[in-house]
């Protein structure tokens, strides 16, 4: 209890929480659309079980970190080039998200989208399981990548552990707000499928070759075009604001 009341601890717990959070935007992006597909009222209890699958994920991650890091040694080859558990489960992500947001921006375009809270339109809503099923699968995808940064941000597993299920409260929290804002602005909702393009498009890039994918840091020019992208729409609806009042 006194190592992990000491001042580096502390620095290394409230870091962490910043940048599991940072991390865990994506993650929530996702979470807001494929939720919409829900019924109104199962959304509540999906987003619970969002949460407490995310921090069981995570904590078995973290107890774990011998087998993670064993998890980079290749289990075999295809033309000269090695594949690990981690690259294969990066590609595996990485094209399930491509292929699931791009099938979300078909319906939007295609004016398919459905009207859960509609009972009379639109198309039926989807299935708990079936919602939950992708939440995890992605979920788990994405608690690679910060299960990593806690490695390598802090010493002491019960400091990620804490880190880990602060960040995941703090998302859970702001999941509403965010779904809410998303789907009341169609504008955005697109950005936040093109970002996930894109962040799928990089986890089959990690999954490929990650050591190239971490020297050129392509998660920060997406994060950059995404922060970039989101303050124009905000200019222009403030603009759209005005010139309807």
């Amino acid at each position: 209890m006194e190592q992990f009341l000491t001042a580096e601890s502390l620095i290394s717990l409230f870091t962490l929480v910043l940048m599991e959070i940072v991390l865990g935007i994506d993650n929530v992006i996702f979470v807001s659309i494929v939720l919409n597909r829900l019924a109104p009222e199962k959304r509540p209890a999906a987003r619970r079980v969002w949460m407490f699958a995310g921090m069981a994920i995570r904590i078995v991650l973290l107890l774990c970190i011998g087998y993670i890091v064993k998890a980079k040694d290749p289990l075999f080859s295809i033309a000269g080039h090695g594949f690990s558990l981690r690259d294969l489960i990066m590609l595996g992500g990485g094209i399930f998200l491509l292929v699931k947001t791009t099938l979300e921006i078909h319906h939007k375009l295609e004016g398919e989208e459905e009207h859960t809270d509609n009972p009379t339109g639109g198309k039926p809503a989807a299935s708990f399981l079936n919602i939950v099923g992708q939440i995890i699968v992605i979920d788990t995808v994405f608690s690679f990548d910060s299960i990593i940064t806690a490695v390598g941000l802090a010493k002491q597993v019960p400091v990620m552990i804490v880190a880990v299920i602060i960040a995941m409260i703090v998302m859970f929290l702001f999941a509403p707000r965010i779904s809410d804002f998303i789907h009341k602005h169609p504008t955005l909702k697109m950005l936040a499928l093109s970002f996930l393009v894109m962040v799928g498009a990089i986890l089959i890039i990690e999954g490929w070759d990650a050591a190239r994918a971490h020297d050129m840091n392509l998660k920060n020019y997406v994060y950059f075009a995404m922060a970039f992208s989101f303050g124009v729409e905000m200019l222009n609806m403030r603009t759209r604001k005005k010139q309807k009042a």
